[in-house]
């Protein structure tokens, strides 16, 4: 009989392998210690595979990394340490699904209609790129054409040497940057996906705007496999019900972990606390984009390869339903930035004026939640605010209103419910300390 001996964890991971499908079937690497670093090598999440139907999921993420002692019922505090682009072009665009070249979701079950009217294998068929445009996709087997979606109106876009500034471009200059797509993009060997720039596609020339780069995955896998673009509460209700093999019941939902976010503050400086689901947690990352207004109202953005360096932290303990975020401090709401101790010496002698005492120290914290629609997402993430806090969700949405904000991440379903906090909720929570160094101790109190 051959013993399998334990791996010793390590103080540094680097991933550069991908997979389409997150949850406890994945290969984990690592372990890492407790403290330690993982540094990814992330792909574009978004628009590349959905461009590449053997993709399971129309995202291309990293393979998760095992966190040595984490268990099912604790969290994982992800401290963005680092995060570098890589590409140096990508295109994106407003889409629709190609009718008939996929089963209940072109993201998740591509097929080739060709095949399947001949009785051959259809689903996820290998493809080659052959020109440019929608229709480059080819089946590998018959040659027609299999991209499950259509850019309806899209752009090329180039960025400068410090990643800060970019600009879309012209047809000509597309086709140009298409040539060569892999190097463009940044693809690494281990990527099965086509570069998105094949598309070649430039309806919007001449465009400027600010780079600010933040990961739209970033955290645990699920306690059931999930297609990683469906591992949220919006996206994943596409699952409910679906005819293809990833198809889930409603209570199988929610067992994901809702870290395809695509918020604009997951980005370096920022902290994300995740759930564990599975043993060792299995942290992911991918689906990093140069850019991404509030909303995503294009569905789709600036999807890049980068460089992604975050430290790992156990909390023992807290049991979460979905992430935490403590983004960095400029991108608190006006309401919900930490008082200053000129602020709090007004409101205690406000309070004291009006015999009333002042509830103590408060501090910011963002619960996230997701579903089918943004209300549905808006009363997810109250009701998580609610159970973690230990207060009704009334009190939830009065905190909310008047000394917070509800922030839409992505539609159709993704928000941060904002919340100032008395301090000793986050020290039961085992937060506290985490919270105070993002924002520092509360002043004046």
């Amino acid at each position: 009989m051959t013993q399998t001996l334990p791996v010793a964890a390590l103080d540094h991971v680097v991933v550069d392998r991908y997979t389409d499908i997150v949850g406890p079937s994945n290969e984990m690497l690592g372990p890492v210690r407790d403290g330690g670093r993982i540094e990814y090598l992330t792909v574009p999440g978004c628009w590349g595979p959905m461009i590449t139907p053997s993709i399971r999921s129309g995202h291309e993420v990293t393979l998760p990394v095992r966190v040595e002692g984490a268990k099912v019922g604790d969290a994982v505090a992800l401290h963005v340490e680092k995060l570098e682009q890589v590409s140096r072009a990508t295109s994106s665009g407003v889409t629709s699904n190609w009718d008939g070249h996929f089963l209940s979701d072109p993201f998740v079950a591509g097929i080739c209609p060709t095949c399947r009217d001949a009785g051959r294998h259809f689903l996820y068929p290998d493809t080659y790129l052959d020109g440019f445009g929608e229709g480059a996709v080819k089946c590998s087997t018959c040659h027609s054409e299999v991209n499950p979606f259509h850019l309806v109106e899209g752009y090329t876009m180039v960025f400068d040497d410090p990643k800060g500034i970019g600009v879309t471009v012209t047809p000509e200059r597309a086709q140009e940057i298409g040539r060569d797509g892999r190097a463009w993009v940044g693809l690494t060997a281990q990527s099965r996906q086509h570069p998105v720039v094949a598309m070649a596609t430039a309806d919007l020339v001449g465009l400027m705007t600010r780079c600010r780069i933040s990961a739209g995955n970033l955290g645990s896998i699920p306690a059931i496999d999930l297609p990683s673009s469906h591992n949220c509460g919006d996206f994943g209700a596409f699952l409910v019900g679906a005819e293809h093999e990833f198809a889930v019941t409603e209570e199988q939902l929610e067992l994901r972990t809702d870290v395809h976010m695509d918020i604009d503050s997951v980005r370096e400086g920022s902290i994300v606390i995740v759930p564990v689901k599975v043993d060792g947690a299995g942290i992911y990352a991918g689906d990093v984009h140069a850019m991404i207004g509030d909303g995503e109202v294009a569905v789709h953005t600036t999807d890049i390869g980068a460089r992604l360096v975050v430290r790992v932290e156990i909390i023992k303990g807290l049991a979460l339903d979905g992430p935490i975020l403590l983004p960095p401090a400029d991108d608190l709401p006006f309401l919900a930035r930490p008082f200053t101790a000129s602020e709090v010496t007004r409101a205690k002698a406000l309070a004291e004026a009006n015999r009333t005492r002042l509830e103590g120290p408060v501090l910011p914290i963002q619960v996230l939640g997701s579903g089918p629609f943004i209300n549905a997402a808006a009363d997810n993430g109250i009701a998580r605010a609610a159970k973690l806090l230990g207060m009704t969700e009334n009190e939830v949405k009065n905190r909310a209103t008047i000394s917070g904000a509800i922030e839409i991440g992505r539609l159709p379903g993704f928000v941060q419910v904002n919340l100032l906090v008395p301090r000793e909720r986050l020290e039961r929570m085992g937060i506290d300390h985490l919270v105070e160094a993002q924002y520092g101790k509360a002043a004046g109190w």
